[in-house]
C-alpha cells in the first residue's frame, strides 16, 4: 500500500529531529526492569517469598497446601505472582487513559516522562527489600513499577508524533526497539553470570535481590539521558474542547470527546481491534513459551534462560531489519508478513520434538527475528493513525488495550491445556488469535485512515 504525498513547505519536524537520539534511549532504560525482573526474576522470587510465608520450611519441590490470606481471601501462594500481574494489568489499563488526557495537556512532556519513570524505577529499586515472608511489600511494589511504567510509555509512545517525520518514524520507532532489547539483553546477561556464581553474592536470594535493584538503578539512570535530552522540548497547545480548563478539571470533558473522536475515525478503530488480536498472541507467545520449553520440551530453567537471552539479542537485529523492510515495502506490509511468520514459528513450536536442543534454538531465532519487528512497526504504524495534539490520549488507549486486553490468549492457552493435559495444542490454538488480527489489519485502510485524522501521508505506507 503505497502512496506519495507532496512534501511540506515547511519542514515542521526540523526543529524536533534532534530530541530522536535522546528519545532512544528510554527504550533502552525500562526494558532492563521488563527483562530482568518483571519476565524473568520476580516471578519466581515472589512465589517462593509467598510459600515460605503460608508454609514455613517447606522442602524444594514441595507442594504448599495452605493459602494466602489476602484481604481476607484465600490465595494459593503459587497464584499469588500471575494475579497480582492480572490486577496491576487491569487497574492500569484504566488509569492510563486518565494519563493520556493529562499528558496532552502539560507543556513539557519529558518532565512527565521523567516523574512517572522516577516512580516507576524507585519502586523496581525497592524490590531488594522484599525477602523472609514479605510478600505483601512485593505485591505493592511490582503493581507501582507496572503501572508507573505504562504511564512513562503513554507519553514516550506520543513524543514520536513530536520528532519524526510520518517517512522516518518505522525507523525511529524500531531503532528504540532495537536499542531496548540490546539493553535489556546486557543487563539480563549479566545477571545470568552473576546467578551462574550465586555464592559470590550471597546466594540465590541475595543474587536475584542484587540483580532488581540493578535493574531498578538501571531504569532511573538511563532515564535521565532523555529527560535532559529532551528537557526543554515543548508539547501542544491545549485541545479546543478543554482549552480554558485546567489540567485536571478538563480531563473528563477531553476524554469523553476523545472516544467520540476514536468512533469517527474507523480506520484507527479498526487497526486498533486487530492490533488487540495479534498482540496478544506475541504477549502469550513470549509470556507461555518458557513454560512450553519446560513443561512440554523437558528442557532446564537455565537451557531457557539462555534461550531468552538469545532471543533478545536476535530481537535488537530483527527491528532493524524489519524497520529497513518497511521503508521498501511500507510498515502496514511487513507487519502482515510478520503476522504471517508468527503463524509459522507457532506451527513449528508445535512439532519440535521433546530434548531437541538445536530445533529449539532454531526456533529462537525465528521467535526473536519477528518479534522485534511486528511491535516496533505496530508502535509507528499506530502513530499515523492518531490525531495530531490528542497523541498521547490516543497511545493511552493503545497501552491500555496492550494491557487490559493481553490475559485472553493465557487464558486460552490454559483453557486448552487443561481439556487436553498437554500444552502443544495449546501453543496451537493461539494462532487463532494471529489469523483474526491479521484478517482485520489487512481490512485497514493505511491511507485513508492517515487522512481522516488529519495527517500527512508518508511516501510508503
Amino acid at each position: 500500500m503505497t502512496t506519495q504525498s507532496a512534501a511540506p513547505a515547511i519542514d515542521e519536524y526540523a526543529d524536533t529531529a534532534r530530541y530522536q537520539r535522546p528519545w532512544y534511549w528510554y527504550d533502552w532504560a525500562n526494558s532492563a526492569f521488563v527483562t530482568t525482573t518483571a519476565t524473568v526474576l520476580f516471578g519466581p522470587y515472589l512465589t517462593a517469598i509467598a510459600k515460605e510465608a503460608a508454609c514455613p520450611g517447606l522442602a524444594d519441590g514441595a507442594r504448599c497446601t495452605t493459602d494466602l490470606d489476602v484481604l481476607g481471601l484465600p490465595i494459593d501462594p503459587g497464584s499469588l505472582h500471575p494475579y497480582t500481574v492480572g490486577l496491576s494489568t487491569f487497574v492500569g489499563a484504566l488509569l492510563l487513559i486518565f494519563v493520556g488526557a493529562i499528558a496532552d495537556r502539560v507543556t513539557r512532556p519529558a518532565r512527565l516522562m521523567a516523574l512517572f519513570a522516577g516512580i516507576g524505577s524507585v519502586a523496581a529499586s525497592l524490590m531488594f527489600f522484599v525477602e523472609g515472608t514479605n510478600w505483601q511489600l512485593g505485591v505493592a511494589l511490582l503493581m507501582v513499577a507496572s503501572i508507573a511504567l505504562g504511564a512513562s510509555l503513554v507519553v514516550y509512545d506520543a513524543i514520536l508524533v513530536r520528532i519524526a517525520h510520518p517517512d522516518d518514524r518505522d525507523k525511529v520507532s524500531s531503532r528504540g526497539w532495537a536499542l531496548g532489547y540490546l539493553g535489556g539483553g546486557l543487563l539480563l546477561a549479566v545477571n545470568f553470570l552473576m546467578l551462574s556464581n550465586e555464592e559470590t553474592f550471597g546466594g540465590t536470594g541475595q543474587t536475584v535481590r542484587i540483580s532488581m535493584l540493578m535493574a531498578g538503578l538501571w531504569w532511573g539512570l538511563f532515564t535521565l539521558i532523555p529527560v535532559l535530552g529532551m528537557w526543554q522540548m515543548r508539547g501542544v497547545e491545549k485541545p479546543a474542547v478543554a482549552a480554558k480548563a485546567g489540567v485536571v478539571g478538563g480531563t473528563f470533558r477531553q476524554l469523553s470527546d476523545t472516544f467520540r473522536h476514536l468512533l469517527g475515525l474507523r480506520q484507527t478503530l479498526l487497526f486498533l481491534v486487530a492490533y488487540m488480536f495479534f498482540n496478544d498472541g506475541i504477549q502469550t507467545v513470549i509470556g507461555q513459551s518458557s513454560l512450553y520449553g519446560t513443561a512440554e520440551l523437558g528442557f532446564s530453567e537455565t537451557t531457557m534462560l539462555t534461550l531468552f537471552l538469545m532471543v533478545q539479542f536476535v530481537a535488537f537485529g530483527g527491528a532493524l531489519i524489519f524497520g529497513q523492510v518497511a521503508r521498501r515495502l511500507g510498515a502496514w506490509r511487513t507487519v502482515l508478513g510478520g503476522i504471517i511468520m508468527w503463524v509459522l514459528v507457532i506451527v513449528a513450536a508445535f512439532f519440535v520434538p521433546e530434548k531437541a536442543l538445536a530445533a529449539l534454538f532454531a526456533l529462537g531465532v525465528g521467535i526473536g527475528l519477528v518479534m522485534g519487528g511486528t511491535q516496533a512497526l505496530s508502535r509507528s504504524m499506530y502513530s499515523q493513525l492518531v490525531p495530531r495534539d490528542r497523541e498521547a490520549e490516543f497511545f493511552s488507549l493503545y497501552q491500555a488495550l496492550e494491557r487490559g486486553t493481553s490475559w485472553f490468549g493465557a487464558v486460552i492457552f490454559g483453557v486448552v491445556h487443561q481439556l487436553t493435559d498437554s500444552y502443544r495444542p495449546a501453543i496451537l490454538a493461539l494462532i487463532v488469535f494471529f489469523v483474526l488480527g491479521g484478517v482485520l489489519l489487512a481490512k485497514v485502510d493505511m491511507r485513508r485512515g492517515i487522512r481522516e485524522a488529519g495527517n500527512e501521508v508518508p511516501a510508503v505506507v
